[in-house]
């Protein structure tokens, strides 16, 4: 079977679920017996378009705000994000995150995709987030995280519209197809998983699209 398997994931780098449904689908793809034949495809979704590149407020309060509910409650939610991020193997830090709009976050993955990067600035920018404090939308710091992986000419992203096209084109896509909430990873074109199911049920789903397209 020569035709590659795809995964086009769609998410956003503030949002909890798409880092931890990320490494749940890494778990999931270690133990996948035809790991070598699949491609993740990185495609933008923003969680809010219209947030600002800065707040004045933490992420806490902001949360609190939005849902209308007592800032108590969203630490003890985030408490028990930062427990399933651990179960994984990762230490969150959402009292430092830094929430921000990410259209240029999703240039940079999207830059970093046409030239075969595109796992590594995913993965860097979602622990720049939630582990270390980083602004995401900063264009230096993000020219300098994309720079850590090895991706060349992000500077120029700055000086340009490059890669806008590319993003609104997937947030159009999710939107044809439904698409309300991330994570979501579409399989093959054919099985999708919404949300941070966990390593088991990805892996179930993987090993039924496989199956799918093998019968």
């Amino acid at each position: 079977m020569s035709e590659t398997f795809v995964i086009d994931i769609w998410s956003d780098v503030v949002c909890p679920f798409c880092y931890l449904g990320s490494r749940q689908l890494t778990a999931a793809l270690e133990r996948f017996e035809h790991r070598e034949d699949v491609t993740l495809r990185h495609r933008a979704f923003e969680l809010d378009p219209r947030a600002q590149f800065a707040y004045d407020r933490p992420l806490a309060e902001l949360v609190a705000a939005k849902y209308a509910m007592p800032v108590a409650q969203v630490h003890t939610m985030h408490e028990r994000l930062e427990n399933n991020a651990h179960a994984l193997g990762m230490t969150w830090s959402l009292d430092t995150a830094k929430p921000t709009n990410t259209f240029d976050a999703h240039r940079v993955i999207a830059l970093a995709s046409s030239q075969g990067l595109g796992d590594e600035a995913s993965e860097r920018l979602f622990r720049a987030y939630f582990c270390e404090g980083e602004l995401v939308s900063d264009h230096q710091r993000l020219s300098g995280l994309a720079g850590e992986v090895g991706v060349s000419d992000v500077d120029g992203l700055w000086e340009s519209d490059a890669f806008a096209v590319e993003v609104r084109a997937d947030e159009a896509a999710a939107q044809e197809l439904g698409v309300t909430g991330v994570p979501c990873f579409l399989m093959d074109s054919k099985f999708m998983v919404s949300g941070a199911q966990g390593t088991e049920q990805i892996l179930d789903v993987l090993q039924r699209a496989w199956a799918r397209r093998a019968a």
